[in-house]
């Protein structure tokens, strides 16, 4: 993988959560603050953020925690790595195969740790 792409300063972590907004006002008393145009939290999902540190959170959507890299180029990366037999995919979004737009995939690393590649931009 390039270093671009997994750039420490552009991940976050991904929580799977009970109750949203039990988890939403947990974390603003650790200072973290919603990320506007996140969310809506009606849709039990928003990013928070404290610093450098961002937190999804995520209820209902997935069973465990994930790290959570938002490359500028997913594509590339997820050509790269479909190349490689011993990266085990779990999920691979249908608009990987468009030329550019919102896109997704998640692997798992030797551990059962799910890590997924979400781009944003176009």
């Amino acid at each position: 993988m390039s270093t671009e792409s997994v750039n420490p300063n552009n991940h976050s972590l991904s929580l799977a959560v009970k109750d949203i907004h039990a988890s939403k006002a947990f974390y603003e008393k650790l200072g973290f603050t919603p990320v506007e145009g996140t969310g809506p939290i009606e849709h039990n999902w928003i990013i928070m953020e404290n610093g450098h540190s961002k937190i999804g959170l995520f209820q209902g959507m997935f069973d465990e925690n994930i790290i959570t890299f938002n490359p500028t180029d997913a594509r590339s990366e997820y050509k790269k790595l479909k190349e490689d037999d011993n990266v085990k995919f779990l999920m691979e979004s249908e608009s990987l195969q468009e030329e550019k737009g919102p896109c997704h995939f998640c692997i798992e690393d030797p551990d059962g740790n799910q890590i997924l590649f979400d781009q944003h931009n176009e």
